[in-house]
């Protein structure tokens, strides 16, 4: 659901002072080296040292040998959806040649052997065409993200008042990777001015009117904050005063930096850390509506929306996704469609998963939003998730060694 969905995830984004369509910060690594103890007074300053570069991609961050996968629990079950997804996927991965930074992933003999795997060897496929790779430290940080449902109306109306806008003609979404290898997963989102491309209007400038009559409205929803957080998600449904349930997804995002509003509650002493919930966000917003408004402003990220009428939502792939299997990542570091095993000591999320959507948030090597599907469990669900483990991004067997060897070359 590319969470700004793309995203997302709507509790974590919240939470975390991230977001969903979704659009999370990685939070700090637990095991991070204590400062260097300080000079002694009479030792003159030394110049700092320089910082270490940041890694952007995959190949930078690093690719450690991950675990045999034949020791690794994969279910049946599991895997079956996985191949699945993985299907959908083929063909978008083998249109690329560069993938989070690395050159030469050779898609085509596992996708061309994925369309063959017989009913029950889905599990025996991904350990046998596969080989396990640490992006970095393989330290995993991951949440969950679902499919909400607000009240609205297709007129707007007494009670409707909130407009859901289509993506204007005019937001233009430039692609860097088309420019540069070393920009792959980069996207630009403005409109042009004169002979200029700028930022698109950020979320204020939108609320007070900066898209009104141009016919862009897709629906009026009820509530603004349902709506604010529907967005977070990046897709959603909308019920109708009939009854009617109406799908909508992801179509865009105004480019603007999410702001995660839980985060600022809590760095403003708004709100203690045992209350920083979903729940005690909103029951903020609601007990203070004008200053709650001004918040939800601080974040400028604002998401376009379509109607949705076969298979939802979509994530960032263009593709249907899949409850308890597509997961959303940062394309900088894991190629979009490739498999991920997530390992967090839970059940419920350890085993495979396929990375199909993105979230404005979720950036970082190791930083991963599970998918969980619509209704009230999957909200429990992806609303309480917030953990770590490891994570071993799945690259056809051989990859590894062929990217050693061309390090190795003088």
């Amino acid at each position: 659901m590319i969470r700004t969905v793309g995203a997302g995830a709507l509790l974590a984004g919240a939470l975390l002072g991230c977001a969903g369509q979704t659009d999370r910060p990685v939070p700090p690594s637990p095991a991070q080296s204590p400062p260097s103890p300080s000079a002694p007074a009479a030792a003159p300053t030394p110049s700092p040292a320089p910082s270490a570069p940041v890694p952007d991609s995959a190949r930078a961050a690093g690719l450690g040998a991950g675990p045999a996968l034949a020791d690794l629990r994969m279910a049946e079950e599991r895997a079956a959806r996985a191949l699945a997804a993985f299907r959908l996927s083929c063909p978008a991965l083998q249109r690329r040649t560069v993938h989070a930074g690395i050159t030469g992933i050779d898609w085509g003999p596992v996708c061309a052997q994925a369309a063959r795997v017989p009913a029950g060897g889905a599990a025996d496929f991904f350990r046998t065409a596969f080989e396990a790779v640490a992006v970095g430290d393989g330290a995993a940080f991951v949440t969950g993200y679902y499919e909400p449902e607000i009240a609205a109306a297709r007129a707007p109306g007494p009670g409707y008042a909130v407009p859901i806008y289509r993506r204007p003609a005019d937001l233009i979404e430039v692609d860097l990777g088309d420019f540069s290898d070393s920009l792959a997963g980069r996207t630009l989102r403005g409109r042009v001015d004169g002979q200029r491309l700028v930022p698109y209007f950020d979320r204020a400038a939108i609320e007070e009117g900066a898209l009104a009559g141009r016919g862009l409205e897709l629906a009026w929803a009820a509530d603004p904050i349902a709506f604010f957080f529907l967005q977070i998600q990046g897709s959603g449904r909308l019920r109708l005063p009939d009854g009617q349930v109406v799908r909508i997804g992801y179509d865009g995002q105004n480019g603007r930096d999410y702001v995660g509003i839980g985060g600022l509650l809590r760095q403003r002493g708004l709100l203690a850390p045992g209350q920083a919930s979903m729940q005690g966000i909103v029951a903020w917003l609601r007990a203070n509506p004008a200053a709650g408004a001004a918040l939800m402003r601080e974040n400028g990220s604002f998401v376009f929306f379509r109607e949705l009428t076969g298979p939802g939502p979509i994530g960032a792939m263009g593709l249907p996704v899949t409850p308890q299997t597509t997961v959303a990542a940062d394309p900088r570091f894991v190629p979009l469609g490739a498999p991920v095993y997530l390992s967090l000591g839970r059940a419920d999320t350890d085993g495979l998963w396929i990375a199909q959507d993105t979230g404005g948030a979720i950036k970082g090597a190791n930083r991963f939003d599970t998918f969980w599907g619509a209704g009230a469990a999957a909200a429990q669900t992806a609303g309480g998730l917030g953990a770590r483990g490891r994570a071993w991004l799945l690259l056809p067997v051989g990859t590894r060694a062929r990217l050693d060897a061309e390090a190795a070359q003088p």
